[in-house]
């Protein structure tokens, strides 16, 4: 019978067993107080701190530079420690070169058309960074800001709360928006994400995170074998801009079928036109939950090789799922290793794509007096 992650580290908690990777030891529960670090420093002098935290077995480093998820440590079936996220071991990589590793996004998550849209019958015009398309932000999202970073405790959870004011016209957006996100590390050693917005003028907002995983541990090579389930039936194809239709089309008989779990390189090689214009998966799958109160599971995602697994709860309607196409061998991370296409890949939740542009997709209008609300939680196993 396998064992369960908790019987794992709690028995390696009690015979006193070290049983590391990259030089961690496994733990049972109990938070640590967040430890503070210099990172680097910007051009400008500007001090980015990283924050390390750990709780029920996970352990978190989080950067001030664009919220960005540095390290994220979790245990496989043997109680062995890797780091299943992708990224920098330096804040200059992190600044020049980065495609959004780790990072917090927005205003917008994923891709406005023609960086353009609409509303209340005045036309804005957003920084466009893919071709003719804005994507995730623009040129200057909120993966290149720095956040403000206060760390808590409460009761036995541990985490930061991360503060950044975009300005009003801020990469052509309207209104001055007031972000507040909270990542948490629970006393079981989920990841939650809380997300919170106001702002003084009509605008639109969609924010997410922009974690690369690989459960066989960062830089160990491809992630075609991870298995993957999605609660979605509809999907949103896209342009060869990558940019919606307005189509929800079946998943049935497609690739796109995630409903049960299966390797993602099944099909990924499949002479489907939208695995040919996106080099793979990067496409919004409409979740069947729709919108909800709470965060509901909506995707796993196992290793079966190390056995560490991630199940996916959010109240978003969307999750978009990227195979880490554009990863092209010119990228090293902590491991010292490059990243190659398929290296990595992100489950990102969020409401889809170019809504603004799209009447009949779920809104991602936030006006005054509303507080933008949306939560993500990860919760580990093997």
């Amino acid at each position: 019978m396998e064992l369960n992650r908790r019987t794992v580290i709690a028995g390696a908690a009690a015979a006193g067993i070290a049983a590391t990777t990259l030089g961690g030891t496994a733990h049972a529960t109990g938070g640590r107080k967040p430890v503070k670090t210099l990172f680097g420093k910007l051009a400008d002098g500007t001090k980015i701190y990283s924050w390390s935290l750990e709780n029920g077995g996970t352990r978190l480093k989080v950067l001030s530079w664009g919220g960005v998820v540095q390290s994220l440590e979790i245990p496989d079936r043997r109680g062995r420690y890797a780091n299943v996220s992708a990224g920098f071991d330096n804040l200059e990589d992190y600044v020049a070169k980065t495609p959004y590793f780790g990072a917090l996004i927005g205003r917008y998550g994923n891709r406005i058309g023609k960086g353009k849209f609409t509303l209340d019958g005045k036309n804005y015009q957003l920084s466009v960074n893919d071709g003719e398309q804005s994507l995730h932000g623009g040129t200057q999202g909120f993966d290149k800001r720095v956040w403000d970073v206060e760390p808590f405790t409460k009761g036995s959870d541990v985490g930061l709360h991360l503060y950044y004011t975009s300005v009003d016209g801020e990469m052509g957006y309207p209104g001055t928006l007031k972000t507040k996100v909270t990542y948490t590390l629970t006393r079981h050693g989920e990841w939650r994400i809380d997300y919170e917005a106001t702002t003084d003028k009509a605008t639109v907002v969609n924010l997410t995170s922009h974690v690369y995983f690989n459960l066989a541990g960062e830089g160990s090579g491809t992630i075609e074998d991870h298995e993957l389930q999605i609660a979605a039936s509809r999907y949103t194809p896209t342009d060869a801009g990558l940019i919606p239709t307005g189509e929800l089309a079946k998943v049935a008989g497609t690739p796109f079928d995630f409903r049960k779990a299966k390797p993602i390189g099944r099909d990924i090689r499949v002479s489907h036109p939208q695995l040919v214009t996106a080099k793979g998966f990067d496409h919004n799958w409409v979740l069947d939950k729709g919108i909800t109160a709470r965060p509901e599971h909506v995707a796993t995602l196992r290793d079966p090789a190390s056995g560490r697994t991630m199940k996916i709860a959010t109240n978003e309607p969307g999750l978009q799922f990227y195979s880490g196409n554009f990863l092209d061998g010119t990228l090293t991370g902590p491991s010292g290793r490059t990243y190659r296409q398929g290296d990595a890949l992100c489950l990102e939740t969020q409401h889809f794509p170019d809504s603004p542009n799209k009447p009949k997709f779920p809104s991602t209008v936030l006006r005054p007096g509303q507080t933008y609300r949306t939560t993500t939680i990860h919760t580990f196993g093997c």
